[in-house]
């Protein structure tokens, strides 16, 4: 089945949303895909529908203000779909999708990708036991399900989020045995000229603090996790000063706790920009490697525009508003006069891209980090990859990530190297003394995401085949 929009938007965020609103103000015709399903994103993800009531906060505010935009516009929606491949035509794209096990294809004239980002996690022993969770899995389990991580969690990580997560988890009648952070007080301080442009935000982060310090929750500046213990889960975490490069220094300390929510950052989700055609730069200020993109979400080809945490890490304020300039460019790109109404955007878009930047700072990988690895530590969760491994890969003669792939199987998992790449990357560039720049991301290749193979093959029966019978001896 093939059907056929002005523009096709891939990702239902604050980016992508925004963006296929402003192009279907316009008249167009426009399809949004996303794989969860309702619009809004991880940010502003939707509740699940076994929630019957929750106290409102700025993130469900937001996200069910969005979902109301949607459902009331002329935008087609359409959740629970995976796409697993992009091809550009002559006359616009083809976007190959999955949805309740069956494929399907979309033609469309614009393609507007807004794929987000996930989260990196420095791997550290003990980061696969049960009871381990990313930072950003955190958030989804208290905005959809409320659901705690455990009874007793040590949060550590980098940027504000760690704050958040140990905010919520108190909010939600959580105990937190500690929060563990990289960043320092003076690193703080280094970003509050950058963050007096959102005094709501400023405001917000300073109750989370002091709502921790009034709880006697020990909040542990310039430290780290180093260990998670336990065998079938987790029983404690193991915790260390860093220098100012993040180096472990001095003795460990050991903490109780039944969970532990770990993060270092989000990276920006590059595949599909790569599958479209687009070069990456790394731009570790915004992330990590970032495709080509202007601000407004033009990128170097025509009908393809980008927007959202995929174009680099910026906060949800800005992607909200790229993710309406690429909309309003896509419609251009299609006849709308929509030049002066981009123009009236770029200057809020400056002042919250600003803020964003910021925040992502406070998570820009310094040089120690990678020290957190053990040789024992699995890298790569998919195929059970320890650093070792890897390591005698690279010293036989593996000098990229692509090259670790062929050999080790490296990022051929259901992840397709989500978790493991950019630490591999590093592993790569430290070995060879190389900078990070020389070792990009693998080449993508599709499925973008895991596709049945049934799916496929669609109503292909083997016993249509016309094999011969074997010949008479």
């Amino acid at each position: 089945m093939t059907e056929s929009y002005d523009i096709a938007v891939i990702g239902a965020g604050p980016a992508g949303a925004n963006a296929a609103l402003s192009a279907a103000k316009h008249g167009f015709r426009v399809l949004l895909l996303d794989e969860q399903p309702a619009p809004g994103g991880q940010v502003w993800r939707a509740k699940s529908a076994a929630i019957l009531s929750a106290p409102a906060t700025p993130e469900s505010r937001a996200g069910k203000a969005l979902r109301a935009a949607v459902r009331d516009s002329d935008v087609h929606h359409q959740g629970n779909t995976r796409v697993w491949q992009i091809e550009r035509q002559s006359a616009g794209w083809d976007v190959h999708t999955l949805t309740d096990g069956q494929t399907a294809k979309v033609m469309a004239k614009a393609l507007i990708l807004s794929p987000g980002a996930r989260e990196f996690v420095q791997p550290i022993p003990g980061w696969t036991t049960p009871g381990v969770i990313g930072l950003a899995g955190a958030t989804a389990l208290f905005k959809r399900d409320l659901l705690l991580p455990g009874n007793r969690t040590v949060v550590s990580g980098t940027g504000p989020l760690v704050f958040f997560v140990a905010s919520e988890i108190r909010r939600l009648g959580g105990q937190v045995a500690a929060v563990v952070t990289p960043n320092t007080r003076r690193d703080w301080l280094g970003v509050l000229p950058a963050m007096r442009g959102r005094p709501d935000l400023l405001a917000r982060g300073a109750l989370w603090v002091a709502d921790l310090m009034l709880a006697g929750v020990p909040l542990l500046w310039g430290h780290s996790v180093t260990a998670a213990q336990g065998q079938g889960s987790v029983s404690g975490v193991s915790v260390r000063k860093l220098d100012r490069n993040w180096e472990p220094i001095g003795g460990e300390r050991g903490i109780e706790a039944d969970s532990l929510c770990l993060g270092h950052g989000l990276i920006p989700n590059v595949e599909a920009a790569q599958l479209a055609g687009l070069p990456l730069h790394l731009r570790p200020e915004l992330g990590g490697w970032v495709p080509e993109v202007g601000a407004d979400g033009r990128t170097q080809i025509d009908n393809l525009f980008l927007c959202g945490d995929g174009a680099g890490i910026r906060g949800a304020a800005a992607a909200e508003i790229q993710g309406k300039m690429a909309g309003l460019n896509a419609a251009r790109h299609l006849g709308a006069d929509t030049a002066g109404a981009i123009a009236e955007l770029q200057q809020s878009y400056a002042r919250a891209a600003r803020f964003g930047l910021a925040m992502t700072k406070l998570s820009q990988p310094r040089s120690g980090l990678s020290s957190l690895t053990t040789p024992d530590t699995v890298v790569c969760r998919c195929e059970s990859l320890k650093q070792s491994d890897i390591l005698a890969e690279v010293a036989s003669g593996a000098g990229s990530t692509n090259a670790v792939k062929s050999g080790l199987r490296a990022g051929m998992g259901p992840c397709g190297g989500k978790y493991c790449q950019t630490a591999i990357a590093r592993m790569i560039a430290a070995a060879h003394d190389r900078p990070e720049g020389d070792i990009p991301p693998p080449t993508p290749r599709p499925p973008l995401r895991p596709v049945p193979a049934s799916a496929l093959a669609g109503d292909f029966d083997y016993n249509d085949l016309p094999i011969p019978k074997p010949a008479p001896l």
